[in-house]
């Protein structure tokens, strides 16, 4: 686990369920533009099997996980891409698109090759993030609570990969909202751009009220 700069003061620990470095430090930025009193940790326990069908069933099965592991108050954010012409596939599989050796880079190509018929008005996208929340009881004998919400970010597929920031298929996905012309990525975007109107920073902004919630 990583652990918060011994002259900051004491803060509460919330762990997140993933063993990606790049969630955690992306969950942090979000983090803290909230709660700065809250340290996230990475999750340094066996990681479950993610075997729901839907985005919210593998996040709460993470996050259950982690919770029970640790005795943190816990989060777990389940996404990927949904592809329009696809029927919102990739979706639940994103990261095993290609396998699963969760080769980000043989899913990606994947994937373009899948569209590589398709015209850029059809290959419309969204990123989807699920973030379940799940507190253990103080006493342990009541059951934990349990929330979880949901960020949508709308775009669509590039026709080829551009930037070299982000992960997964962010060097993919165009975003809406960007003017004609000048479209980036979103591996092309600064942490700071991506943070402020990613999936996950949509999903967090319905989670912060939760989070605000826990005691401090």
């Amino acid at each position: 686990m990583t652990h918060a700069d011994p002259g900051a003061g004491p803060r509460r620990r919330v762990v997140l369920a993933t063993h990606n470095a790049h969630k955690v430090a992306e969950f942090a930025a979000i983090v803290a533009a909230t709660r700065p009193d809250l340290e996230v940790v990475g999750y340094d326990g066996p990681e479950p099997v993610e075997d729901g069908t839907t985005f919210a069933a593998n996040a709460l099965i993470k996050a259950r996980a982690a919770a029970s592991h640790t005795g943190l108050p816990a989060l777990a954010d389940d996404s990927g891409i949904c592809v329009d012409v696809l029927g919102g596939s990739p979706g639940v599989f994103s990261a095993y698109w290609a396998g699963h050796r969760k080769d980000a880079e043989a899913n990606l190509a994947l994937l373009l090759d899948q569209l590589s018929d398709i015209a850029d008005p059809y290959r419309g996208a969204c990123f989807v993030s699920t973030i379940a929340l799940v507190v253990p009881s103080a006493d342990g004998d009541e059951e934990a609570s349990e929330h979880v919400v949901e960020g949508v970010w709308p775009g669509r597929v590039a026709l080829a990969p551009s930037g070299d920031g982000g992960f997964g298929y962010d060097p993919v996905f165009v975003p809406d909202g960007q003017e004609g012309g000048a479209e980036r990525t979103a591996a092309e975007l600064s942490a700071a751009e991506k943070n402020a109107q990613s999936h996950r920073a949509r999903a967090f902004a319905a989670l912060a009220p939760l989070l605000e919630a826990l005691p401090r």
